[in-house]
């Protein structure tokens, strides 16, 4: 298996004392009530006043300033110095913000991850065993009777949609400046299938940085809806259109564009499929495609990271696609997508690592 080098060191030798270890395996057991405690020392405000006092606080004065029990402050806060987000004073008996507890509340990715792990997955993890044994969603019932997440999406509680697009768009847009750099200075693309493209956030920022470019977004027809409502009245909005398409349906084939297309894109959509979808997806895909059509495929392969922590959100997201969103998808290792995308009868140009939050574009050409 391939590693980047910093992978490859946290992955292959033991790097934890017994102690250590022991202690993790403990944080494991009780990892679902340490991820509640958390978030809520956070939604109470505890930490915020504890990063904003000059000499931290005792308990009753966070008792004065939450308005909660000093019952339930002092089962968050005991709770939180054994998790490690807040530390004491032994001397004055004051409470102060650990380095972990500044991450937990500062992080933006933190942040994101919290709410999507709350509000999107956390009831519908406790079927986790049920889909991994069945390969179907089993924890979406939670939100209703869809064969997917996608197929439901529009319908979720406001509060879960939020925290989904949230999730879905704060690591793609991290991404964005250097992928347009890629997609429209090097290939020089005017013509582009925006394959997965939900509310058109993509292909507005395509039409903004190529006056030129006309892009077809093709998704669900109920995505294309949602897309169309969050575009209307935006610059650049003319040259979007939409096409909707179950891309799950092997006869639902790729339109052809008159006069030939130049790129095919792809973000963060194929780990939404198994391996077998993706190379029925990507085979109808080449035949869109001619010698000049270039398909890119922006990932963030776990195997490819340059910080550990990344890597760990991402095998963890895989659990999201097992339990929630399709119950047969992931986030992939760069080498399962090559072969993938050869099974496909493609092969790959270029491979740009290190855009954003950890993306890699895969640019792939028929053979």
């Amino acid at each position: 298996m391939n590693l980047s080098p910093t992978l490859e060191k946290a992955y292959t030798k033991e790097s934890l004392s017994a102690r250590e270890a022991q202690r993790l395996a403990e944080f494991i057991a009780w990892g679902p009530i340490v991820f509640q405690a958390s978030r809520l020392i956070m939604k109470f405000g505890i930490l915020d006043m504890l990063r904003d006092s000059d000499k931290g606080l005792t308990e009753a004065e966070i008792v004065e300033k939450t308005g909660l029990s000093q019952y339930a402050v002092k089962c968050l806060l005991e709770a939180s110095l054994c998790i490690g987000t807040v530390l004491i004073d032994t001397e004055t008996d004051r409470f102060s913000l650990s380095k972990t507890g500044w991450f937990l509340l500062n992080d933006p990715a933190t942040k994101v991850n919290i709410d999507f792990n709350h509000d999107v997955n956390y009831i519908g993890w406790f079927n986790l065993e049920e889909a991994l044994r069945e390969g179907r969603p089993a924890g979406l019932k939670h939100f209703g009777n869809w064969p997917t997440v996608y197929e439901g999406l529009s319908s979720l509680p406001k509060q879960v949609q939020d925290s989904w697009f949230g999730f879905d768009h704060f690591y793609s847009d991290s991404s964005f400046p250097e992928a347009l750099r890629i997609v429209f200075d090097e290939y020089r693309v005017r013509s582009l299938y925006d394959v997965g493209g939900n509310t058109g956030k993509w292909a507005l920022q395509c039409v903004g940085y190529s006056k030129e470019v006309e892009v077809t977004i093709l998704d669900l027809p109920q995505q294309i809806g949602m897309m169309q409502e969050n575009i209307a009245g935006k610059s650049g909005a003319e040259r979007i259109k939409g096409y909707g398409i179950n891309l799950l349906d092997k006869a639902a084939n790729f339109p052809q564009r008159e006069g030939g297309l130049d790129a095919i894109w792809m973000s963060q959509f194929l780990d939404c499929f198994s391996e077998e979808e993706i190379v029925s997806i990507l085979t109808r895909a080449k035949s869109a495609m001619d010698a000049n059509t270039r398909l890119f495929i922006m990932e963030t392969f776990w195997d490819r990271q340059r910080f550990e922590p990344a890597a760990f959100c991402l095998t963890m997201t895989s659990l999201y696609f097992t339990a929630i969103a399709n119950g047969n998808s992931k986030m992939y290792h760069s080498d399962d997508m090559k072969r993938l995308v050869e099974s496909a009868g493609m092969e790959i140009e270029a491979l740009h690592d290190g855009l954003g939050q950890g993306h890699s574009i895969m640019v792939c050409k028929r053979k």
